[in-house]
């Protein structure tokens, strides 16, 4: 995929985009650019979990706060401390051709993070991500990516059941909070890196 006109609008809106080949890339640059001091928090993501980079960074002496890698008592905790890390690791659910990141949350940490919090962002996004519109980008999260994640966490959702969205109102359902970016908030480094992969949901 020829992500070339993609980086250049978001670059334009003020984030930092890149693109890679593959996934091993963006690990090897995440290492040098994250010095091994630095505290990394970690948003709700198959993608950064299948690119092993929190045990890389965590074998290196980094302090890495994932839920995901925690005893279920303490997911709140860390959810918490991943905000307020020095860097942060995520995804996106959603990139749009004309420059906008789209996400649905459950708790809301995943997206909050992305915009507020840490100084320094890193998204990671495969190119099964990429859609031409907003509309289209709510649609691939509801129908692509939800339906896989509530089997994945073992919700109790329709989709979860049909693999499709019904805009349930289930005590489980996990589309609570959407967020749209569309520029860089300023004071913030969000760097976007584009994968020639299919990663995630």
């Amino acid at each position: 995929m020829d992500f070339g006109a993609l980086v250049d609008v978001f670059n334009k809106r003020g984030f930092k985009a890149r693109a890679f080949d593959g996934i091993e890339q963006v690990v090897k640059v995440l290492e040098e650019e994250i010095a091994p001091n630095q505290s990394v928090g970690v948003g709700g993501s198959v993608t950064v979990k299948i690119s092993g980079i929190t045990d890389i960074l965590r074998a290196r002496g980094n302090t890495v706060y994932f839920h995901w890698e925690v005893d279920k008592s303490e997911i709140d905790r860390v959810r918490k401390l991943a905000s307020q890390a020095d860097v942060y690791l995520s995804s996106s659910n959603a990139v749009t051709a004309d420059g906008k990141l789209v996400n649905i949350d459950g708790t809301g940490n995943r997206v909050a993070s992305m915009f507020y919090g840490p100084d320094r962002v890193y998204i990671i996004c495969g190119r099964n991500k990429v859609v031409d519109n907003e509309e289209l980008a709510v649609e691939r999260i509801k129908e692509k990516a939800c339906p896989p994640n509530a089997e994945r966490l073992g919700l109790n959702t329709p989709c979860r059941k049909t693999g499709r969205c019904h805009d349930c109102d289930a005590p489980d359902r996990m589309c609570s909070v959407k967020v749209v970016m569309e520029r860089c908030p300023k004071g913030k480094e969000i760097n976007l890196m584009f994968v020639d992969q299919d990663l995630g949901y």
